[in-house]
């Protein structure tokens, strides 16, 4: 095995083609410089330099020993540079959990801004559920997380990119009670589509704290896995559901109530206290897109 400073040495006696010159250049003393790279043949058992009193000469294997060690030096000086641009949050790899909603609103945005100041970085992005996404953040799985909320962890920093009020989802044409507005304990009767708690522990926290409030707790008639599937299901006219407001935007086949209520849903980026400056930035990013 052949290490960097000895390929620096021999690079610099082939092209020199004089011990002198080489240690000169090398900023060394002369008789190191020989044996070292009397060392190295040895070690090979190659006779790399044809050495007279007056010249220095590369044998055939000194050529193609050459040739190696500037490849040698290369890769050094590659792994070095990357290194340094990895600190400076210039060069890596990050790997990204995110709820559904995140991917129509502030991801796309923070992701298309980031590619344009860091273009060096490579990021991979999954599909998480909050309560998924802080596990895969403890078993360093993923990078960040952005999800709703999330829980409180010693390891575990939040950010909150956004704070939001829910809306109760319901199919277009339902005849929905009077006063709803005002008292979202009048949706109780109504048949509720509803995200059981073994999906997303979090979420379904919120989601029923908010009907606690309004004093009820709803008929969960049928069930989702999502909030996307949730709102499919309101739109075929199965039931109800109280979902964010972004959430709902735009969705077809639904009318949305704003009702009123104290409580709101947040979403965050939550990364490791350990985390480098890699993903500090592209929680910048976040921030950023999220204003």
């Amino acid at each position: 095995m052949v290490e960097v400073r000895e390929a620096r040495y021999f690079i610099a006696v082939a092209e020199e083609l004089n011990f002198g010159r080489a240690a000169e250049r090398l900023q060394m003393s002369q008789p190191p410089l020989s044996s070292s790279v009397k060392a190295i043949e040895k070690r090979l058992g190659v006779l790399l330099l044809n050495r007279t009193t007056r010249h220095v000469v590369l044998t055939s294997a000194g050529s193609v020993f050459l040739d190696r060690c500037r490849r040698v030096v290369a890769a050094a000086d590659d792994a070095e540079s990357a290194a340094r641009m990895a600190a400076e949050g210039q060069l890596g790899e990050l790997r990204i959990g995110a709820v559904t909603t995140a991917f129509t609103h502030v991801l796309p945005k923070a992701l298309a801004t980031h590619s344009r100041s860091r273009p060096g970085v490579e990021i991979s992005v999954r599909e998480v559920d909050t309560h998924l996404g802080s596990e895969l953040l403890q078993r360093r799985e993923i990078d960040i997380a952005v999800v709703r909320h999330g829980p409180a962890r010693a390891w575990l920093r939040h950010v909150t990119l956004s704070s939001e009020p829910f809306v109760l989802a319901a199919p277009i044409g339902w005849d929905l009670p009077r006063g709803l507005q005002s008292d979202l304990s009048k949706a109780a009767e109504l048949p509720w589509v509803w995200i059981p708690r073994s999906g997303t522990p979090d979420y379904h926290d919120q989601v029923a704290a908010c009907c606690r409030n309004a004093g009820f707790s709803p008929h969960a008639k049928h069930l989702a896995l999502s909030i996307n599937s949730q709102l499919a299901m309101v739109a075929a006219g199965l039931g109800v559901a109280l979902v964010p407001t972004s959430s709902a935007a735009g969705q077809d086949g639904i009318n949305t109530v704003r009702v009123r209520s104290p409580l709101t849903i947040a979403m965050s980026a939550l990364f490791r206290t350990d985390a480098d400056l890699l993903v500090a930035e592209f929680v910048d990013a976040l921030a950023d897109a999220a204003r």
